[in-house]
C-alpha cells in the first residue's frame, strides 16, 4: 500500500475562482462578516480597573512605606546552608 509523501496530499485541489457573491439583506441583526464583536464579562474590566486603582493609591502615599528591619529569610537560609556544607 503506498504512503502519501505530504498527509495534505490526497485532498482535492481548491478552486481558484472566488464564490460568487451573494445578496445581503437590507436590515440584519448579526454584524457584518468584516467586523467582530466582543463580548468582556463584567469582571474582565472591573479586576484590571481596581488593581490599577490600588496600584495608583500606593504610589501616591509612599510616606506610610517603611524599611525592613530584620533580616531577611532567604538570607538566613543562605547563611544556614553555607555553615551546613563548610567543613
Amino acid at each position: 500500500m503506498p504512503v502519501p509523501a505530504h498527509p495534505r496530499s490526497h485532498r482535492p485541489a481548491v478552486s481558484s475562482r472566488p464564490a460568487p457573491a451573494s445578496p445581503r439583506p437590507a436590515v440584519s441583526n448579526r454584524p457584518a462578516a468584516d467586523q467582530v464583536e466582543i463580548r468582556l464579562p463584567w469582571w474582565a474590566v472591573a479586576l484590571p480597573a481596581v488593581a490599577f486603582g490600588a496600584l495608583l493609591l500606593m504610589i501616591m502615599s509612599p510616606g506610610q512605606a517603611q524599611a525592613a528591619t530584620a533580616d531577611p529569610a532567604l538570607g538566613q537560609l543562605i547563611e544556614r546552608t553555607l555553615h551546613l556544607l563548610a567543613p
